[in-house]
């Protein structure tokens, strides 16, 4: 697997100035973790994922959910389960066929309901959970958590050597991580619960959706999750306690929930940027963005990414490159980030950057340094004169049309 194996060779070398690595699910915790990217949910009742893997239908996947839980009605669930089952021994057959590459399948999590159901489908999928990265665990909490993570541990702990890891993915969404009397004991709490897992633990994931539903609130396409008060204020909570340095998780983002609407404040993506990468085509995209309020969604993801927020769950296909553009490394934050490491000896304390815009503090930054070069390594660094809009390659050749 890797970043944007849908460019040819002359648009690699073209936009990177240093292309994405390749990984798959033996890959070193932190690389997976970071790579999640874009992960794009489905329902465990959808009958063709392993037809839509193995035609490539979904350009650039890397990452997606097959949902157990709110995706499918409770008394479909027996139902999702087998189709579930169904499509892991189907991509099982197309590997054996020739017909899907091992190395090319997306990073796969199933979301399941409860810890019972959990140990039952371990048992129930086989040799096929093989094919799973992780799994996501909603509604976490230290009661549930426990159990999540102990079932987890013990599959984990009866695997052959040379067995992949399967990683829990916890989602922080429930109320007593919302309201403000019960959300510092309940984040300490499950702080120490992932440091007694934490080899197992890949993301903790923020569920804005279910936050957002105990008070009645939903963001409209004009604004970002970062708008709604009460829930950036537990955002920069739950950034507080596991994004610190010393005890460092990936958090990854709330989801987006809009493909099209009808817009009421002004457009979020300024014209310049388009227009440097593609001219007037540009412009056209631009406006296919504004028109399907992905405009939105970008600022979103930027404002992720400078609360130390990398990943965002997606819900529709369209929701994919725009997202993992914005995780790729630019030539600049690449030389700042490298002109740091290598000058983090002690010789010297602070430099002027090699763009001459800004001061690099060598101690200061070099933690922020490290996590770039992750990235770099994972989403590429684009040229000089690049930005992310050069990635969308798809709809540049449709906008060019």
């Amino acid at each position: 697997m890797r970043y944007f194996n849908y460019l040819t060779n002359e648009e690699e070398q073209t936009f990177f100035y240093s292309p994405p690595r390749p990984f798959n699910n033996y890959a070193d915790k932190e690389v997976i973790a970071h790579a999640i990217g874009a992960a794009l949910y489905m329902p465990a009742t959808k009958v063709n994922i392993a037809d839509e893997l193995a035609s490539d239908k979904h350009e650039g996947l890397v990452s997606m959910v097959i949902d157990l839980e709110d995706a499918v009605g409770d008394n479909q669930l027996e139902f999702a389960e087998e189709i579930l089952k169904e499509t892991l021994l189907q991509i099982s057959r197309y590997i054996a066929a020739g017909l899907l590459c091992a190395d090319q399948i997306p990073l796969m999590f199933i979301r399941v309901r409860s810890a019972s159901q959990l140990r039952r489908l371990l048992v129930f999928f086989g040799e096929e959970i093989e094919y799973i990265t992780g799994i996501v665990f909603p509604k976490f909490n230290i009661e549930t958590g426990s159990e999540y993570f102990r079932i987890l541990s013990e599959y984990n702990r009866s695997k052959g050597p040379g067995s992949t890891i399967l990683y829990g993915m916890p989602i922080l969404e429930s109320s007593d991580v919302i309201y403000r009397e019960t959300r510092l004991e309940s984040l300490l709490g499950i702080s120490s619960l992932l440091k007694e897992y934490k080899e197992y633990v890949l993301n903790v994931r923020i569920g804005a959706t279910d936050f957002s539903s105990l008070f009645g609130l939903r963001r409209s396409p004009d604004n970002t999750i970062y708008d709604i008060g009460v829930i950036r204020d537990c955002i920069a909570d739950i950034v507080n306690v596991f994004g610190r340095m010393d005890n460092y998780y990936v958090i990854s983002g709330p989801v987006w929930e809009y493909f099209k609407s009808d817009r009421v404040f002004k457009p979020q993506l300024r014209q310049t940027p388009f227009e440097e990468s593609m001219g007037k085509h540009g412009r056209i995209l631009r406006m296919d963005y504004i028109n399907r309020y992905v405009d939105g969604l970008i600022r979103e993801v930027a404002m992720d990414k400078e609360n130390g927020i990398i990943g965002k769950t997606i819900i529709h296909p369209t929701h994919i490159k725009p997202v993992q553009a914005m995780f790729v490394v630019t030539h600049e934050e690449y030389m700042d980030a490298l002109h740091i490491i290598e000058n983090s000896q002690g010789d010297l304390g602070v430099m002027k950057s090699r763009y001459s815009n800004k001061m690099n503090e060598f101690k200061p930054h070099l933690t922020w340094a490290k996590r770039i070069m992750i990235r770099a390594n994972i989403y590429g660094v684009l040229n000089e004169n690049q930005n992310f809009t050069c990635l969308l390659a798809e709809e540049r050749e449709t906008a060019i049309v």
